[in-house]
């Protein structure tokens, strides 16, 4: 009688967590088949790799930018443009801001072309900043009107997202005082 209480509450155990298991395991295939949710903080595989100085929740966009040195090409062509100023004012904005990685891939003829030409590099620079705050859940299938004023738009899911089906973000959601920065792999060119 012993033996067989034994086994019986032993099979009676297995079954209580088994059921347990499996519901839960048939849980998570329901949630890996949902679209993934927006990211609240910060994201992106180049997160990690931004050496940031100081916490720039506080600073301004052109000082939060400056404290990254991965962003020094973008905070140079900001002052050569004389936007400092201009983007430090405004509230609320999102910066999709080309990494150094970024400019690189601009031919050295077509950068020197934009260095020199200032009113070609404000509007192309203005063309990376939105006029209101952007968050991580509107990115996935966002069409935002520029400072510039031609439109980019933005696709994806999860933590990887597009700019204009060129960029991807690479660190996104970067809080600063008067910004949401979203570091991008390619310059934004303007439609002509």
């Amino acid at each position: 009688m012993g033996f067989t209480a034994t086994r019986t509450a032993k099979a009676a155990t297995a079954t209580a967590i088994a059921i347990p298991l499996t519901l839960g395991g048939l849980t998570s295939q329901g949630h890996a088949q949902s679209p993934s949710p927006s990211p609240s903080g910060t994201f992106g595989p180049a997160c990690s790799a931004l050496n940031q100085k100081a916490d720039t929740s506080k600073d301004r966009v052109t000082e939060a930018a400056a404290a990254y040195p991965q962003l020094s090409q973008l905070v140079s062509a900001v002052v050569r443009a004389r936007l400092n100023g201009t983007l430090d004012r405004r509230p609320h904005i999102t910066v999709f801001a080309p990494n150094n990685q970024a400019f690189q891939k601009v031919t050295v003829s077509q950068l020197n072309s934009l260095l020199g030409n200032r009113e070609q590099l404000k509007e192309v620079l203005a063309y990376h900043v939105v006029d209101k705050q952007i968050a991580p859940g509107q990115l996935s299938n966002g069409s935002f009107k520029t400072v510039e004023g031609s439109t980019l738009t933005t696709s994806g899911s999860g933590t990887n997202f597009k700019v204009n089906g060129k960029a991807s973000i690479v660190c996104g959601n970067i809080k600063v005082a008067n910004a949401t920065i979203y570091v991008i792999d390619s310059v934004l060119m303007p439609p002509s």
